[in-house]
Parts: structure tokens; sequence; C-alpha cells
């Protein structure tokens, strides 16, 4: 299976619609501290059928939800990734 492309919405630190593109030869995810690179993964998990909270790095699916903040409502919440098949 290889992972084509992800979409997430209020996923942790991803209140907006981020859509991440895996193109061919795409192996790792880079940024700076912060970033957001480990909730990408953690995405792929939950999309991939994670259950245990505690694998993606929270106590509750509130913790892993984006539940707002000062000065962004809450908003729907979804992780979708699309694959194909080699």
């Amino acid at each position: 299976m290889f992972l084509k492309r992800l979409d997430i919405q209020g996923f942790k630190s991803f209140p907006q619609r981020v859509r991440v593109d895996f193109g061919p030869g795409i192996t790792a995810v880079v940024g700076p501290n912060g970033s957001g690179k480990t909730n990408i993964v953690e995405a792929i998990r939950w999309v991939l059928g994670e259950q245990n909270m505690r694998h993606l790095r929270g106590d509750t699916l509130d913790d892993v939800i984006f539940t707002g903040s000062a000065r962004r409502n809450r908003r729907s919440s979804s992780a979708r990734a699309r694959r194909s098949r080699p």
C-alpha cells in the first residue's frame, strides 16, 4: 500500500484543513520543532484505525481533537487518507 494524500482538519494542531500530498519518492516529513511532524504521523495512525489514545499522545479523544482556542472556534474534525496498491 502507498499513501497518496492525507487531509486533516481539526486533528491536534491542525484546526484549519491541511492537505499533505505524498508524491513518488517521499520517505520523510521534515520541519522545525513544533511544526506538527508527529501530529501528521499520528493522523495517519488514527486513519488506519488506532484506537488507543495513549499511542496518539493523549488520554482521551478530547486530547486529539482540536477544541478551539481564544482566537479560533472549534470546527468539525476529520482525517482522511487516500492510498493506492502497488
